[in-house]
């Protein structure tokens, strides 16, 4: 279920809490394959299940920058801000990637808002996203995000 937030000061009241898990996404080749069409990343760990079934992850993998690709679609299905002006996507100042994640895994996102500060562009959100793939031992992508909210 997606939480909604109607104002900054419902935002500050939420830093620090998790947020999800969202649904499960089950990550395909054919989406492994358009990213490397779109991206022009077509390394054989990504496309080449016959070459990546002898490499080191015995099947082929999705790209790392696919999992955070995924973050807006996955974050839509954990919280909606309903208020004000535009979202903008302002960065990231951090970004991991524990672990791989192979062909036909399942992710699920958590979200913690960990900052929010005022600029003259509007507030600055900050929130931690944790993507998991289902029976991995450590994360697929740890990514901290910031959104810029308009008035």
């Amino acid at each position: 279920m997606t939480r909604a937030f109607t104002s900054l000061d419902e935002i500050r009241d939420a830093i620090g809490e998790e947020i999800g898990p969202s649904e499960p996404l089950t990550i395909t080749q054919d989406r492994i394959n358009a990213f490397a069409d779109a991206t022009g990343d077509h390394q054989w760990i990504h496309i080449d299940a016959e070459r990546a079934a002898a490499g080191p992850f015995g099947t082929t993998i999705a790209h790392g920058y696919l999992t955070l690709s995924l973050i807006p679609l996955l974050g839509a299905g954990l919280f909606s801000l309903g208020f004000g002006g535009a979202k903008i996507n302002y960065g990231s100042n951090k970004v991991r990637f524990p672990s791989p994640v192979p062909v036909d895994s399942v992710l699920r996102a958590t979200a913690t808002f960990t900052d929010l500060t005022e600029s003259s562009a509007g507030a600055v959100l900050t929130v931690k996203y944790v993507v998991t793939a289902d029976g991995a031992t450590k994360p697929a992508c740890v990514a901290e995000t910031l959104v810029v909210l308009t008035p």
